[in-house]
């Protein structure tokens, strides 16, 4: 018979104590929010002591129509279950709770039982809720990672540096991860719960939600929306009327934000760096050690034969783009997660790719990974998942093909060393980049690496080099967003003979994905070049040759032909010329305190020759407030300078990132940061 006059008098999940020693303090400190394979403590507090020999028995339950029951051991017992012990003092009873550590992630239910000596329920707490997330603290944990300063980094930061631009010319954006605003991890749980699987069948999807990989690849199949209720839908032909153009983003939160508030409807728009960094909030979020790369002339093999293959008409104009082909991005971005693949033979085991950008299709999924790291520096291409992709992705080799008026191909340059170069990723100790593209290959052009090369199936190709005595370059320049400037090609003979060759040259618009987007200015000349002498040609292009054509990612590519009497194969030289972007100036002077009014000045003066129209600031930070934007009233003059100011109140203390992007009908895609330390509120005491 059940005791009516309540034993149990309060529950008290000690939030605070718990969380601090979890790591999730960041992420709430009134919820109970724990990581498994780590004992958390519970008191119950009873109206007298619990009478001789009743006992106590815990059940949880987890998913939302409790399709899992767990009844929790009193005391260490066999094998990796949950599992409880208790002590008394006075009237309180202190319950231990632990968790095995491989545990299944989520939100679980925490029901009480008080039962009597012969097994009846006398009396039931209601429902008490926390959340398991994954422990990368613990050593039992397959997500173990075993240095603090990673963990601070690929864990517990909010603030990123995303790598852009090109190989020879890198630059940086900052971003907001923000996986410890209010309620981003019910977002990210949100995440699991609108997968395919967990929608088929929930049951058996909450059951493996104990495995990294499972999740890891749920992830990145469900950040983009291809065939699912994913949270981004991806766009690259700049058309963004209907949803925010993928580089106005400097952060995940409003992104998440904006997906749960609509009911799971895909956010417009993510390119690559977006889908990246969504993936990295979710992941960290729910305990994975994650990390986003940047690969630098990133292949894409549609066909799977780890070479890319470009074809050019006779005017060195890429074929129909709306053709499914090979193409080879200034960028691309992915992430790394870190944890030990018991499902893979040894030595698969630390960081893993995973890329959530939707490019081709994994066992009907819109993913890919996770992949081992070390498998593509090996060229062990059998591992589980996608490993060819991937190391195409780094290892391809680039065959250029001139297609003939009647048909016919003609090879007319082989790179096997363009593809996978400066690998970069955030490093532990600050905004600066890390190198890691050694993690992935050997040195481009070794021994070891060709022997990868081969070890992958795909034949080292020697057999075109380029022709002798003719060499064609062009010189890299570095104009900036707004100006004329000049591109110079040079011609060098070294031969002894005096060379006459026809040079035709295109400069032309382009995307980050290596998308030709309008030809801004071509030239056809005869060149003579005397034996041992360089002729260099001087092309120079005014604003008004590439404002028509320029789109968001401000990049120039430039290509030039050389074709000479004698010689057996034509010469083709390419560069791609990021432009340079002004200055957003963002200050915040003085001392920060948490809950306290703050004020931030920003400016921005306008480099262009002509108005902008249309301005707004778009401004930002985890622990200092949500996304904020301010529009700029009028035009924007050419050489004017424009300062707004912004007032908020810190949320949280430590070290945080202010973000701003600044956009306009001409000008986009302008960011600028501000680091804000934020202290603690001292009250002073009454006298």
């Amino acid at each position: 018979m059940a005791n009516h006059n309540g034993l149990i008098t309060d529950v008290d999940l000690r939030s605070h104590e718990n969380n601090l020693a979890h790591h999730t303090r960041e992420i709430d400190r009134e919820r109970l929010i724990v990581r498994r394979g780590q004992p958390f403590s519970i008191s119950l507090q009873c109206y007298v002591s619990l009478p001789p020999k009743h006992q106590l028995e815990l059940i949880l339950h987890l998913g939302s129509k409790d399709e899992v029951v767990i009844k929790l051991q009193k005391g260490r017992g066999a094998g990796d279950n949950w599992w409880f012990n208790q002590q008394r003092a006075q009237d309180d009873i202190l319950l231990t709770l632990h968790s095995p550590a491989d545990a299944i992630i989520g939100q679980y239910h925490l029901v009480v039982l008080m039962m009597s000596p012969d097994g009846h329920i006398l009396e039931k707490t209601d429902k008490l809720s926390f959340h398991l997330l994954f422990n990368p603290w613990c050593k039992d944990d397959v997500v173990y990672l075993p240095d603090e300063s990673l963990l601070q980094e690929y864990v517990m930061n909010e603030d990123g540096i995303i790598f852009m631009g090109t190989w020879d010319n890198i630059n940086s954006i900052p971003w907001n991860y923000g996986q410890f605003e209010d309620y981003v991890m019910d977002m990210c749980f949100e995440v699991l719960d609108k997968s395919k699987d967990a929608l088929k069948n929930s049951e058996v999807d909450i059951k493996q939600r104990n495995d990294p990989v499972y999740v890891a690849r749920m992830v990145t199949a469900m950040v983009n929306s291809n065939g699912d209720k994913g949270v981004l839908t991806g766009r690259w032909d700049e058309s963004y009327t209907d949803g925010v153009a993928p580089y106005r983003w400097t952060g995940s939160v409003p992104i998440l934000q904006q997906w749960s508030n609509s009911g799971a409807r895909a956010v417009k728009y993510g390119q690559c760096w977006v889908f990246a960094a969504v993936a990295c909030t979710v992941l960290r979020s729910l305990g994975i050690p994650t990390r986003l790369i940047t690969n630098f002339s990133s292949a894409h093999d549609v066909d799977g034969n780890l070479s890319i293959d470009f074809l050019l008409n006779e005017r060195l104009e890429s074929f129909d783009g709306r053709n499914k082909r090979d193409s080879s991005w200034n960028f691309h971005c992915w992430v790394e997660s870190w944890m030990r693949r018991e499902d893979l033979p040894k030595g698969n085991d630390g960081w893993q790719v995973l890329d959530p950008t939707p490019q081709e299709l994994s066992d009907g999924e819109f993913c890919c990974g996770p992949c081992p790291v070390t498998a593509i520096k090996e060229g062990n291409l059998g591992v589980k998942y996608d490993a060819p992709f991937v190391f195409a992705e780094v290892n391809a080799d680039i065959i250029y093909w001139i297609v003939q008026a009647d048909g016919q191909r003609q090879k007319i340059r082989v790179d096997q060393a363009s593809v996978g170069r400066n690998i970069s990723t955030k490093s532990v100790y600050g905004d600066y980049r890390d190198d890691v593209t050694q993690q992935y290959k050997y040195s481009e052009g070794s021994n070891r690496e060709r022997d990868v090369y081969k070890k992958a199936g795909r034949r080292v190709t020697n057999e075109i080099t380029e022709p002798g005595q003719l060499k064609l370059s062009i010189k890299p320049s570095r104009p900036v967003l707004g100006t004329d400037f000049d591109v110079i090609v040079e011609v060098k003979n070294e031969g002894a003979r005096e060379a006459h060759a026809q040079l035709a040259m295109v400069v032309m618009a382009a995307t980050y994905s290596s998308l030709n987007r309008g030809e801004c200015k071509r030239q056809t000349i005869s060149v003579t070049v005397p034996a041992h002498k360089a002729h260099k040609e001087v092309l120079r292009l005014h604003y008004d040759d590439y404002v028509g054509c320029v789109r968001e990612h401000h990049l120039i590519r430039v290509k030039a032909l050389l074709e000479a009497p004698g010689e057996n194969e034509p010469i083709m030289a390419m560069a791609n010329i990021p432009m340079s972007m002004p200055e957003l100036l963002v200050q915040v002077p003085g001392k920060a305190v948490v809950w306290n009014q703050a004020t931030a000045f920003i400016s921005f003066t306008n480099p262009l020759p002509v108005p902008l129209k249309s301005g707004v600031f778009t401004v930002e930070g985890a622990g200092l407030l949500s996304a904020t934007e301010i529009s700029v009233k009028g035009d924007i003059n050419p050489g004017q300078k424009v300062s707004v100011k912004l007032l908020f109140s810190p949320v949280r203390t430590g070290v945080r990132k202010l973000l701003v992007d600044f956009d306009s009908d001409r000008l986009k895609d302008v960011k600028g940061v501000a680091t804000v330390v934020v202290y603690k509120r001292h009250i002073r005491s009454l006298n």
